[in-house]
């Protein structure tokens, strides 16, 4: 399969304008006549000006165009905009560089915040994402504006702002992003004084090494973020449970993925144990837990074990998931397709999988578990299977897109 070095820079400017933009629009967006981008494809005439002009409306670096590096994986123009906002709006706060706006009020912010958030568990990515560029910069302004001593809660406001884009940004492979914007929010969650912000940030920092990979670093985070704040369960609040127990989860889904099956089954036990004693879901800083949670991702957890049994029966014991976030259910389902095709339950796998991305199509293009989930079923040149490649709408191993893997589909 071709690497995405190996087309030419005309060839990659088509690629990346792909069938959403015709060379007209291109042309129109970028101010150059329609013979000059034709040339530019065609390899004839790329002159410098162009360039920067082609790479500015398509939103993406020259370096991409050059074919110096590839393309975000999944990521079609509308995100590489957002994505473009996303990061002027964190390093540019970072470097306290003044915005000219209105500061909203903290209880502004706060509901602005929730919706972000519930944008986020929803799956809508992009849109969290388009809030979280604004919702930063005016966070910004408003500490910019309180009084001196009364700055705790506007540290906390950036924070999680920071932690949405962070999030936002590791989900659509924006790595080095995600990994600005994580630092900005662990610094202004110690601003804060916060405990549970700052939990919450190191979990997120555990993240962004669990999806690149650096399995070892997520779990030393993910085990101390989860010790410093455990409660007493006889005095804990439901908030308080709600941070620990999906701190905890998540440390159980890093133990498993490093094959850690002790380790694994003690997290998920305090996870089970922090559920029950919530006996319903609750929603705090921008996450949920509950019991529901504890079942259904230890389903994925299971099945990172080996432990297919144990995860069909868990399925078998899971009735209702109308309480979990959008988000939560479409993973719970790919969880699910993963097990069937664990057991070479193949239709029953594709089904399961099929339902889930007809479900959620948007949500669905920044997960790499789809595909891992139709290569472990098999290449069978069957009417579903052809169905349900189609619904994922990539091809592995083409045009700097690589195929995913186990390690890095969460």
């Amino acid at each position: 399969m071709p690497q995405w070095s190996d087309y030419s820079n005309g060839e990659r400017v088509k690629i990346l304008r792909g069938g959403e933009i015709k060379q007209a629009d291109l042309a129109e967006m970028t101010g150059l006549s329609l013979p000059t981008i034709q040339a530019a494809e065609q390899d004839k005439r790329l002159s410098l000006p162009t360039l920067l002009k082609i790479a500015a409306a398509l939103s993406v670096d020259t370096s991409v165009i050059l074919g110096q590096q590839a393309p975000r994986r999944a990521l079609r123009q509308e995100d590489r905009t957002m994505m473009r906002d996303l990061s002027h709006a964190v390093h540019d706060t970072a470097a306290g560089i003044p915005e000219t706006i209105e500061a909203p009020t903290l209880d502004e912010l706060e509901e602005i915040t929730r919706r972000g958030w519930e944008l986020y568990w929803k799956g809508h990515y992009a849109e969290a994402g388009a809030i979280g560029a604004p919702l930063l910069r005016s966070a910004a302004a408003r500490l910019h504006e309180q009084p001196a001593g009364h700055e705790a809660a506007a540290w906390g406001l950036v924070a999680d702002a920071y932690r949405i884009c962070a999030y936002v940004a590791n989900l659509m492979g924006v790595r080095d992003l995600a990994y600005a914007a994580i630092g900005h929010a662990q610094a202004a969650a110690e601003n804060a004084g916060d405990d549970l912000r700052k939990a919450l940030v190191v979990s997120g920092r555990s993240w962004v090494y669990l999806r690149d990979a650096r399995l070892p670093e997520a779990l030393e985070l993910a085990e101390r973020a989860a010790t410093e704040i455990e409660p007493r369960f006889s005095r804990a609040t439901p908030e308080q449970l709600t941070v620990y127990g999906s701190h905890v989860n998540f440390a159980a889904v890093v133990a498993s993925r490093m094959g850690d099956k002790e380790r694994a089954a003690d997290y998920l036990s305090q996870s089970h144990a922090a559920g029950a004693r919530m006996g319903q879901e609750v929603r705090a800083h921008g996450t949920l837990f509950g019991p529901v949670s504890a079942s259904t991702q230890a389903v994925g957890i299971n099945v990172s074990l080996g432990k297919i049994g144990k995860a069909l029966d868990l399925i078998d014991s899971i009735r209702d998931t109308g309480q979990l976030s959008k988000a939560a259910q479409n993973r719970y389902e790919l969880d699910k397709a993963m097990a069937q095709a664990e057991a070479k339950m193949w239709d029953a796998s594709l089904d399961t999988l099929e339902s889930a991305l007809r479900s959620a199509p948007q949500w669905a293009r920044h997960q790499a578990l789809p595909q891992v989930i139709v290569s472990k079923v098999g290449r069978a040149s069957t009417a579903r299977l052809r169905r349900v490649s189609k619904l994922i709408g990539a091809t592995p191993g083409v045009a700097g897109f690589p195929a995913a893997t186990a390690k890095t589909a969460l």
